[in-house]
Formats: structure tokens, sequence, C-alpha cells
């Protein structure tokens, strides 16, 4: 096994970084057959830094190839974060007979002689499919002196209007710009001052289209909108999406204003975009987020890196009583990494009477539909040889699910670590179908098929050895349950 990825907590199917920090995914793009992956990178420190692009490669999402820094802090200030396009039609300029990548990001420094922040938009190109990048020798694009969060541009190009569009992160607020050529941007419109959580600065913002229930006739547009720790809320930093519509200059929300939709009641899911130029073909729309929190970033207890990604994850829409909703799925491509199954049809699992399995692996899938009869909570836990362990629980009564990591393994590097997770979640046919991905050092829940998701660090100070299925003053039934071993990315674990 790469020795680089066998030190303590070293996530062994997710993405990242060899070394050093890195936060917010970037310039997620499709091109020749590959998937780049961009990201926030410090390669001096394994904390927050003068911010780099770094750059990986994969053909499917799960196995990645490490490529050398992208992007470096230049003239204009360090790189934060922003996108990448294809541009099929060289509305830029940049390319010759063949189409390229074009970079959209926020370069950030100072105003001169001042200590004031100032926040940028520039583009870089490539010909040579992201190996090597120019930057546009006339940056910055784009500028606002009165702004100054003024970041993380999300650009794509909008069929109906033949145009480039930008969504950016203005303090309280996203920001549309429109351009026929990447270079010259005109301001279109603005939302947000009224709608969703204003719990912290509004960041990382994507714009894209979902068939509602896959019906081609009937689409609606997502905006997500991530938002930066705010110390006076318990949670730290967080993803919302909104459900709407977008004619090319405005988006209008078609949920009340101050309805909060969440895309993940887990604590560790921020700063995540989709892929862009992924073909038509294809037909999935894949997201992928930085597994951390900017409440305890800086502290988690890695020792030569620090953070990692989710697993990539296929976002559709469902309709429902409450209104269209997101459901996340895992990627297809996953089944690369999946080993030999244990399957048990059956269990009655009565009260007080829990039923303990043996982990055959620490990197495990598992898959559990629980079938209520007449219990107040059920759910299951796995466990450690130190006592440590992280619990999923469904509360009948409340129609919550929890997912409590309070006694998971390591947390006293921050206050805000040790917590319990929970949602609103109703059973289906009186259900709770969970699927549930265990690495070293993280676990994500999906339940009902993706209608709730839960995405938590733990850092057990040794790995689960085992799971325990468990109901509360009554039985639930579990059928089937499905325990799946997972190899590494990186070699045997």
């Amino acid at each position: 096994m790469n020795k680089i990825y066998n030190e303590k907590h070293r996530l062994q199917f997710h993405f990242s970084p060899e070394k050093k920090w890195m936060n917010d995914p970037n310039g997620m793009v499709f091109f020749k057959d590959e998937y780049h992956l961009f990201y926030q990178y410090h390669p001096f420190g394994t904390t927050w830094g003068p911010m780099h692009w770094g750059h990986a490669v994969s053909k499917d999402m799960i196995q990645w190839e490490h490529l050398p820094i992208a992007l470096y802090p230049d003239e204009h200030g360090e790189i934060f974060s922003g996108s990448a396009v294809v541009d099929w039609n060289n509305t830029s300029g940049f390319f010759d007979d063949e189409p390229g990548l074009v970079a959209i990001y926020t370069s950030a420094d100072n105003y001169p002689n001042s200590d004031r922040p100032r926040q940028r938009q520039c583009l870089a190109y490539s010909k040579d499919n992201g190996r090597t990048w120019r930057t546009y020798e006339r940056n910055p694009v784009l500028s606002d002196v009165n702004i100054t969060d003024y970041r993380d541009p999300k650009v794509f190009w909008h069929e109906e209007t033949s145009k480039w569009i930008m969504m950016l992160a203005t303090g309280q607020s996203i920001s549309i710009y429109t351009s026929p050529n990447l270079k010259e941007w005109e301001f279109a419109s603005e939302f947000g001052n009224n709608a969703g959580s204003h719990d912290g600065v509004w960041e990382c913002p994507d714009l894209f289209k979902l068939p509602v229930d896959g019906d081609d006739t009937n689409q609606k547009w997502i905006m997500l909108v991530s938002i930066g720790d705010n110390p006076k809320f318990k949670e730290g930093s967080r993803t919302q999406y909104f459900v709407g519509q977008f004619d090319g200059t405005t988006f209008l929300n078609d949920n009340p204003d101050e309805q909060v939709l969440w895309l993940d009641f887990g604590r560790d899911n921020y700063a995540g975009v989709s892929w862009s130029d992924i073909p038509a073909q294809d037909g999935r729309r894949i997201y992928i987020g930085w597994m951390s929190n900017w409440r305890y970033a800086n502290q988690v207890p890695t020792e030569e890196w620090r953070s990692a990604m989710t697993l990539p994850r296929e976002l559709s829409l469902t309709s429902s009583e409450e209104g269209n909703r997101i459901v996340q799925k895992i990627i297809s491509e996953i089944d690369s990494i999946r080993n030999h199954t244990e399957v048990t049809q059956e269990l009655t699992i009565e009260s007080d009477s829990p039923v303990t399995f043996n982990l055959t692996s620490p990197l495990m899938e598992v898959n559990v539909k629980f079938d209520n009869k007449d219990s107040n909570s059920f759910g299951l836990i796995f466990e450690n040889s130190k006592n440590e362990s992280i619990m999923i629980q469904y509360d009948t009564a409340s129609e919550k699910l929890m997912v409590d990591r309070t006694k998971a393994g390591v947390n006293s590097f921050s206050e805000s670590f040790a917590a319990l997770q929970e949602t609103d979640l109703k059973m289906e046919d009186g259900k709770i179908n969970l699927q549930i991905f265990m690495d070293t050092s993280s676990i994500e829940v999906l339940a009902n098929g993706g209608k709730a998701v839960c995405t938590s660090l733990l850092f057990p100070k040794h790995l689960y050895e085992r799971i325990i299925i468990f109901s509360n003053k009554g039985t639930t039934r579990v059928s089937p349950l499905k325990l799946t071993e997972l190899n590494s990315v990186w070699g045997k674990y």
C-alpha cells in the first residue's frame, strides 16, 4: 500500500490531498474522458493559508491521479474558489483548432496601501487538458469596489440565451452576471436578500436544471448556496438549496422565502458544487463537497494532511407533499470498490435484545431496511474495543433520524465536534431504509433512497469492529441486512 495513505485517520476511498491542507472543490469539469477536480490548496502547511488550486483527474471519480498544482498566487493575489468550463465554441478566443478549458476564479489580495480585503474575478486557460495554465493578460475581468465578499464564481453556458452565466457570492446574496465571451460581464440580477438562511456569509453557489421525478418535460432550476461559519449558531458551516425558475437573467424561488432546505443534516458537507460539461447522454448531475466544517477544520486530529471530499453523488429532484426536494445517490462507479457481501435475509429485533455482527473490514457499506412493528426507536451502532461508538437511530414518535457522534472517538479538539445530528424523516409504509458508507474517519448515511443524508467525520482511536442492531420498547424487523466490504483505492488496507 502507498505509505502516504497509511497514516492514522487517513480515508481510504475518499479523495484527499497527498499532503498538507485542502478545502473547497473547484473547477470541476469533464473533458476528454477525464473528470477534473481542482481544490483549494495550501502546499506549505496543514492549516488554511495562501490559496492555490490543487489538481487531480479521474476516469470514474473514485480512483484519482494527483497532478501538479494548477494555479499559483500571482500579482492579483491568492487563488480562491471558482469553476471551469469547456469553451466548445471558442467564445473567449483563447483557442485555435480544438476547444479547451477556461478557469474562472477569485483573486484575493488587499487594496493598495490598505488592509481592506479585495476580491476580483480572473481567468486562466489550458490547451492541454488542464496540465498547464496561462492566466489572461487582462485580468481581472470583473470587480466591484463596493462589495468586500465578492467571490466563488460558478459559470455555465445557457443554451436558451446563448450566453455564459456567472453565479457570484456577494455577501448575503448571489449576484448573476452574463457574458458572450467569458471576458466581458454584465450584471443581470441579484437573489437572496430575503430568502433562505443568512446565518453566515453566502459562498460557493451553483445553478443547474433537474427534471422532476425524471420527467424531462418538467424541469426545475436548483441553486446551491453554502453558509459560512457563524459562532452564534451550533452547526457551523452548511449548504442550503433553492428550487425555482431561471430565464437567463433572474432566478425565482418556488418556495416561501423563509423556508430553508438543507442539502445535508450532517456537520461535514460544505462548499460543494457540481461537475460541468458531463455529456448529455450521461444525463447525470454529479456533486461533491468538502467533507469538513469551518468550525473545526483547522483543528481536526490529522497530521501530514487535512481534509477530504465527500463521495461523489448523483442529484435528482423528486416531488412530495412538502414540495420538490433533492435526492442524493452515491454514483454507480462505487461498484468498482465493492468486495465481498454478507446478507442476512431477515431478523426480528426484540426490545432490549440487540443483535451483534462482527465487521470483516473497517471499510464497509451497510444496507439495512427496518420494518417497524411497535418499537419506539430502532437503529444500529458501530462500536470498537475502546468503547467508542457512532449511533444511527430513528425515533418513531418524533419522526426524526439521528446520527450521534458524541461518543465516536477523539473530539477534544473542538467543543463543536461532539454532536447529535438529526433531521425530520417520515417512514415509508412503516419502513426506514439506510445505506451507510463507513471509511476510517467518516460516515455517510443515506436514508430512504437519499431523501435525507448525513455526512459526518469521526476520529476513533481504534477502527470500528462490530455493528449492533437494536430496538427500544418494542419490536422491529430487519429485512434484509447487507454488509459489504469496500476496497481501499490506494492499495490493500
